[in-house]
């Protein structure tokens, strides 16, 4: 660093505690005006609205649930009449295919009946011929021309038996043939009573596959009723769960509002005897601390320097990565909670930045990692803590926060994503026992 430099911060750093001593020792100082203060009805009101609407959140969300039962209902019965759908159209398949077999072997077998009678007619013509010409009065025994010229009772004899067989050979085929015949008939007749059988499954299985497919179609349209009905809820549940963020925002920002007066309040009662306190400050020994961390010669300038330089910042956004020596800068992605607050497009401090900048007022460079902070100077008992000193917060042993001490139990700091840079109370809970001294 060079001489012009220290000198330079130097001069600053004085001049910062020339400010402080002065507004210490009664001189008026000018004072940010306060932020606004919401009064306990607003905030009563929009925590009221909040309830009310969480509470038809609630109220839909137990009707979604419902209407997903009911939809899980119609699900399983439109399930239900897809496969009896299905069922009848296969009985129907089945129902046509025995209707066309039986069609097949009705024709068929009217065919053969009608084959069958056909040679029956025609064996009975030519019996009847037989007859008409070998028979007389009805007896086996042929007419008489059938027996002249024959030579002699031998050849009489063999005529009348070669006729006798003809006759009966003749009859039992006229037999045979009626009797296939009337196998014919039952086949036929079977077969008509098999074709009407066919046919009448047929019909019932047209009309088990109509009614089938009518119930498909209910249980499909009340499905999508219940769809729609659900969609329609969802939206409006979506519509007041946006309404309920809105109003939990608003309700937000009032309580900030609020806790900004409080600091502030609390500040302005507070800053003169923390500031004269800390503009008594020892001043730092000579030395260095943790990995970038130094100690100039601009340390001179005291406590005052660095509290009246991180108390002006009071009210700034928090970013995560943000703040430098030369102020608040554009935070950084994080990938995970510092993101969903939009710290990256956030101009502001976190608690390691805000303690950069502030002991940059007493020339003290300081890495921007509160860790490496709390290795930069003296460590000290909490018990003896005074304004100045870094405070620092661990979990599961590692440091987390970093803290200014004010005095009177008072501290500053740049706390999480979603706050501002605030004076509140020290909290013990997690504090390390140990403040760091850097002057």
């Amino acid at each position: 660093m060079t001489t012009r430099r220290r000198v330079l911060r130097c001069s600053i750093s004085a001049g910062l505690a020339a400010l402080t001593l002065m507004a210490a020792g009664g001189v008026a100082a000018a004072a940010p005006p306060p932020p606004p203060n919401p009064s306990d009805a607003e905030i009563r009101a929009g925590r009221a609205a909040a309830e009310r609407q969480a509470g038809l959140v609630g109220q839909l969300a137990n009707r979604l649930a419902e209407l997903d039962a009911q939809r899980l209902a119609r699900q399983a019965d439109a399930e239900l009449t897809m496969e009896l759908a299905n069922k009848a159209r296969a009985d129907l398949v089945a129902a046509q295919d025995g209707a066309a077999r039986a069609r097949r072997a009705a024709e068929q077998a009217a065919v053969e009946a009608a084959a069958a009678g056909r040679a029956i007619e025609d064996a009975r013509r030519q019996v009847d011929r037989f007859a008409s010409g070998s028979y007389q009065q009805g007896s086996t025994i042929g007419s008489m021309s059938a027996f002249l010229g024959a030579s002699g009772p031998d050849e009489l004899l063999a005529r009348a038996h070669f006729l006798n067989a003809i006759g009966e050979s003749q009859l039992n085929a006229l037999d045979g043939l009626e009797r296939a015949r009337a196998t014919q008939a039952n086949k036929d007749s079977a077969a008509r009573r098999a074709l009407h059988e066919a046919r009448a499954k047929q019909a019932a299985a047209e009309q088990a596959k109509l009614v089938a497919d009518a119930a498909y179609a209910r249980a499909r349209l009340a499905a999508a009723e219940l769809a729609g009905q659900i969609q329609r809820l969802d939206a409006e549940k979506a519509g007041v769960e946006r309404k309920l963020a809105a109003t939990q925002a608003a309700v937000g920002a009032l309580q900030q509002q609020r806790q900004r007066y409080l600091d502030w309040e609390v500040t302005r009662q507070r800053e003169e005897a923390a500031a004269a306190a800390a503009a008594t400050a020892r001043p730092p020994a000579a030395g260095s601390g943790g990995p970038g961390g130094s100690v100039g010669s601009g340390a001179a300038g005291g406590a005052g320097a660095v509290i009246a330089r991180a108390l002006s910042q009071r009210g700034m956004p928090y970013a995560w990565g943000g703040g430098n020596a030369d102020g608040p800068t554009r935070g950084i992605h994080d990938g995970g909670v510092a993101d969903a607050f939009g710290d990256f497009n956030k101009i502001g401090f976190d608690c390691s930045g805000l303690m950069v900048y502030a002991f940059a007022g007493a020339g003290i460079r300081l890495p921007h990692y509160s860790g490496y902070q709390y290795a930069a100077g003296r460590q000290v008992p909490l018990s003896q803590k005074r304004p100045g000193d870094l405070l620092f917060w661990t979990t599961e042993g590692r440091i987390h926060h970093v803290a200014l001490y004010l005095g009177n139990e008072l501290m500053v700091e740049a706390p999480y994503s979603g706050s501002f840079v605030r004076v509140t109370p020290v909290r013990y809970p997690g504090l390390l026992p140990q403040a760091t001294r850097l002057l």
